[in-house]
């Protein structure tokens, strides 16, 4: 980052929705830039060399999904994506295309900041083979594949291990459907989300004290799911 502040470009057509999301984070400590449409989006991603993008996905000139495509091309950034409920199977698309997170409108400040600050987080940050990963009472020996709630190892699948292993990956932020499915059973099995389902539910009886009222292994409806980080608050629906 070029100053201690992180630099948000914020891509969106609508002006109230900008006013209101620059005076928010204004005051949360980012630096905000701001486009209408995604070609001059794009353009400041190469000349201004934001940290973060908020994206919308009603813009007039292009679509969102075709932003996030011609976005990746250009930069590894986090992308936040804002929809509207009746878009969510562009959200879904969206995501599949690269885009990192996504809020569905309306939201709170506060949602939006804490969003925003899981993927700062994640700015270059690999996990090495030796790291713990910790939230809550949830340990992950990621080197030893050991997985532990309140110092007491709880034994799981090779599969669930890894579908566990995506999602620390990414903690704190919505992994979709798709990709789990493409990254543990392959591309021919991008559909079958009952795989997901069946071992979801088997790592949540395992690790959550409550598995219909999840702490960690949070559902994203109809889009994926998210392991959820000790200062979230953001509920997830069973």
């Amino acid at each position: 980052m070029s100053e201690s502040k992180p630099l948000i470009l914020l891509i969106e057509d609508d002006e109230q929705t900008r006013r209101f999301l620059k005076s928010s984070l204004s005051h949360k400590g980012w630096r905000i830039i701001e486009s209408d449409n995604g070609k001059n989006g794009l353009a400041m991603i190469k000349s201004d060399n934001p940290d973060l993008v908020i994206l919308d996905l009603g813009l007039p000139d292009m679509d969102g999904i075709s932003v996030t495509k011609r976005l990746r091309q250009l930069s590894a950034i986090p992308v936040l994506v804002l929809s509207a409920r009746s878009e969510e199977q562009n959200k879904i698309m969206a995501l599949d295309a690269g885009a990192d997170d996504y809020l569905t409108k309306p939201f709170g400040t506060g949602e939006l900041h804490a969003r925003l600050q899981a993927l700062l987080r994640r700015i270059n940050r690999m996990l090495p083979a030796s790291e713990i990963f910790e939230t809550g009472q949830l340990t992950v020996d990621l080197a030893q594949r050991k997985v532990f709630i309140a110092h007491n190892e709880v034994r799981i699948t090779p599969i669930e291990f890894r579908l566990l292993g995506i999602l620390i990956r990414q903690a704190g932020l919505v992994v979709t459907h798709r990709q789990m499915l493409q990254e543990v059973w392959g591309a021919e099995h991008i559909n079958d989300q009952h795989y997901l389902r069946i071992y979801m539910g088997q790592l949540r009886h395992k690790l959550e004290a409550n598995p219909a009222r999840p702490r960690y292994l949070l559902t994203e409806v109809g889009v994926g799911y998210r392991l959820a980080l000790n200062e979230d608050s953001l509920g997830g629906a069973q």
